[in-house]
């Protein structure tokens, strides 16, 4: 007794409400030594936890538990998980309790009923936040024991059948959820029928024209073609037997949700389609597989490109077949997939089917259902099941709820392609996958230190489009680290989470290194001694685990120097007055206000002029190892005399001494740092910076302007032009120099050009 694939697919909702003796008998049949009182048990408890709650449908609730417990005795499954499904929604929607559940059905029952229960109460700032909470719950209870995956499955499939119910907005919201969620999930666990069902559930509810448009084709088309099928069938039964092979062939119509997704990925149309009727071919031995596809190729035309081996190389949810495509009689293009019994029973049913050969050693889950009950550890060893188990805990190593949806989705891809290694281990990856996510594949380490790649021996770019039987060869660099542009161009869920730590891994190190430094600087200050071990014993004071963390916070700007150097000597006192920015003094600077009350910081000796400050923080450039920005308006280039200041969040932004924008942080002196420039005389960064010129109207002016700026290795970022006056116009350049020098002798040219009748440097 096989699980049956039209008892899964055939509606429930015009049934009438299973009885308690009905719910027995469908678990005995499969298994007669059925614990009878445990199934009475959960019978009574959740008919009356759930009282007289009614369904959208105006249906008592409780017949919802039922339907999915009848689902899932057609695949033969174990009493506690038939129990978990009619109690499962019990804690959730009754005034049951997990401690009661445990007490009066034991803890392995109460765990499966906990890992099927939303979390409640959720402080979480979105639904999609709330969303992906729920699904991380779920899914670290699958990975516990996958029948709860199983049991959430069903519920969903009973949901969707019922779907017609909910209001609009809910319905698209549950479908689309499905097709992005559960669907793949349940294709991933190798459980095609469940998935093509919800698939469709899903198709019908979010496009309900097309799927009707489509449906009406295909009937239509099945009516039409129906001999047709018959004879290629017979044709292909009548061709194997003459070659001493068994075989059961059997026609099979497309879905119209696959029909639908293959013609907007082919953007094709329906009559173009030439693959809506396969023929599955079922022998006894995989040798037959192999000699049936023999006899398949020297009978008729393969096509090209058409012919893949699932049964040598499995899918990662254990799917193995013979895939191939060829001219059949009366020159129709015949699909074919070849594959023994057990082989078929797994592609339908995924674990479900495959714990009966895993635990009884037997060849197909006909004879496991003979030899009676089975209790499904389900698995544990069945390659989808370890791909579930390795995503999960890849995706819970610290990402928010809605990274680990976004994750999750891209990990249930279901198209792969078949690369190797150069040692030939074997790596399957999505459809569209890159060098980088091959590198991730392999390893985390090899991913982050991924340099470039060899594909097939040959150089090829990281983001080169992977095929099948691609040989794959990551070139490393154990100082490299994953620009954060990658994170949108990978297409696996593991790939993409690992660039995205190791991002913020990158950002927090530079944060931290800005922070030490300027801690370094602040105990200086104060003539108190700075070491790990003092500040160490001051993190309770701060709040904080570890010393990295008050680096961190320091350097982003949420956390002050002055109240860590109080921290760690309560006895200091800081004597500086509260509107002086000392951290811009370093001895050498003096404060002066100006008439008009605006704060100013100068220097002795000429602007811009080199001076030894080795106690200033070294800025390099927005290459460098410190979170640094330049003053928005106008920035600032080598050469300038600058100031720092702290902006939370951003790290350092670099104002040019002389910057009016300086005034809105006279009040805040913590924010102020000792900065200088560290760049190399031959270095090659360009720093930002901004003219305002004032150049008579006439033809040709900006060619002039552009033309010097060019010639001078200048490089124009922005222009903004506005008239002032029918004879004169107003003209805003960004652009990016060398250094002072270098935008010195651009101002001076730009001077002397006759249309030009001013030009000045923004300083914000």
């Amino acid at each position: 007794m096989t699980p049956t694939p039209r008892a899964i697919q055939e509606p429930t909702t015009a049934r009438r409400m299973m009885r308690q003796y009905e719910l027995v008998e469908r678990v005995k049949r499969y298994n007669p030594a059925a614990d009878e009182a445990l199934l009475n048990r959960a019978y009574v408890y959740a008919m009356q936890a759930h009282g007289t709650q009614k369904r959208a449908s105006g249906d008592p609730f409780f017949a919802h538990p039922l339907e999915v417990a009848a689902i899932l005795t057609d695949l033969h499954l174990d009493d506690a998980t038939i129990v978990a499904a009619v109690l499962h929604d019990t804690v959730e929607d009754t005034e049951a309790t997990l401690e009661e559940i445990r007490r009066l059905f034991g803890p392995e029952i109460g765990a499966l009923v906990d890992g099927l229960t939303k979390l409640k109460r959720l402080d979480l700032v979105s639904k999609q936040a709330a969303q992906g909470e729920n699904f991380r719950k779920l899914l670290l209870a699958v990975a516990a024991d996958v029948r709860v995956l199983l049991v959430k499955l069903a519920d969903r499939l009973h949901n969707m059948r019922t779907l017609q119910h909910m209001r609009e907005d809910k319905r698209h919201r549950i479908a689309q959820e499905t097709l992005d969620i559960y669907a793949p999930l349940a294709g991933r666990m190798g459980m095609q029928e469940l998935r093509e069902e919800l698939e469709d559930l899903a198709f019908r509810n979010i496009e309900p024209e097309v799927y009707a448009t489509i449906t009406q084709r295909l009937a239509r088309l099945t009516a039409k073609s129906e001999r047709v099928v018959e004879t290629i069938a017979q044709v292909l039964t009548e061709k194997l037997s003459a070659q001493g092979i068994t075989a059961e062939v059997s026609g099979r119509q497309k879905r119209p949700f696959s029909i639908w997704s293959k013609m907007e990925r082919k953007s094709v149309a329906f009559e173009q389609l030439s693959d809506i009727f396969g023929f599955r071919v079922i022998v006894d031995t995989v040798q037959d597989c192999y000699a049936a596809l023999g006899i398949v190729h020297t009978s008729w035309p393969m096509v090209p490109g058409r012919y893949k081996d699932y049964i040598s190389t499995p899918k990662q949810n254990d799917y193995r077949s013979i895939h191939t495509t060829v001219i059949g009689p009366k020159s129709q293009r015949v699909e074919l997939q070849i594959r023994t019994r057990a082989m078929d029973d797994i592609a339908e049913y995924g674990i479900a089917a495959h714990a009966h050969y895993k635990e009884l050693g037997i060849d197909s889950a006909k004879e496991a259902a003979r030899e009676g009950s089975v209790h499904p550890k389900l698995a544990a060893e069945s390659g989808a099941y370890q791909w579930l188990r390795r995503t999960i805990e890849l995706l819970a190593e610290g990402d928010s709820p809605e990274e680990f949806l976004e994750h999750t989705k891209l990990e249930l891809f279901q198209d792969q392609v078949f690369c190797f290694t150069p040692k030939g281990r074997l790596i399957a990856l999505p459809r569209g996958a890159t060098p980088i996510d091959f590198a991730y594949a392999v390893h985390t380490d090899v991913g982050n230190s991924a340099v470039g790649a060899k594909i097939n021996g040959r150089m090829a770019p990281l983001l080169h489009e992977l095929a099948n039987g691609d040989e794959v060869e990551i070139s490393r660099s154990d100082g490299a680290s994953p620009p954060a542009a990658w994170e949108s161009l990978v297409v696996t869920g593991k790939a993409r989470a690992a660039i995205r730590r190791a991002t913020r891994a990158a950002v927090r190190r530079q944060y931290a290194g800005l922070g030490r430094q300027i801690l370094d600087r602040a105990f200086e200050r104060a003539a108190k001694t700075f070491s790990e071990d003092k500040l160490r014993g001051a993190l309770p004071r701060l709040a904080r685990a570890t010393t990295e963390d008050v680096f961190a916070a320091v350097g982003r700007g949420e956390m002050f120097s002055g109240d860590v150097v109080r921290a760690v000597y309560p006895d200091h006192r800081d004597e500086r007055r509260p509107s002086t920015p000392q951290g811009a003094l370093n001895g050498a600077g003096r404060l002066v206000r100006s008439a008009d009350q605006t704060m100013r910081l100068t220097f002795p000796g000429a602007e811009g002029k080199a001076e030894d400050r080795s106690d200033a923080i070294p800025i390099r450039g927005l290459t460098g190892d410190l979170p640094v920005t330049f003053a928005p308006n106008g920035g600032a280039v080598p050469g300038d005399r600058i100031v720092g200041i702290l902006t939370p969040g951003v790290g350092v932004t670099v104002y040019p001494i002389q910057s009016a924008a300086l005034a809105a942080f006279d009040n805040e002196p913590e924010r102020w740092l000792d900065v200088r420039w560290d760049t190399e005389a031959s270095g090659s960064e360009r720093f930002p910076a901004r003219l305002a010129l004032k150049s008579i109207n006439e033809p040709g002016v900006f060619a002039q302007i552009a033309q010097v700026i060019a010639d001078h290795d200048g490089n124009i970022d922005n222009i903004s032009m506005k008239r002032r006056t029918q004879d004169f116009t107003d003209i805003t350049i960004d652009l990016s120099v060398w250094d002072l020098q270098h935008l010195t002798a651009i101002i001076a040219e730009l001077r002397g050009k006759r249309p030009v009748n001013s030009v000045e440097r923004v300083n914000g």
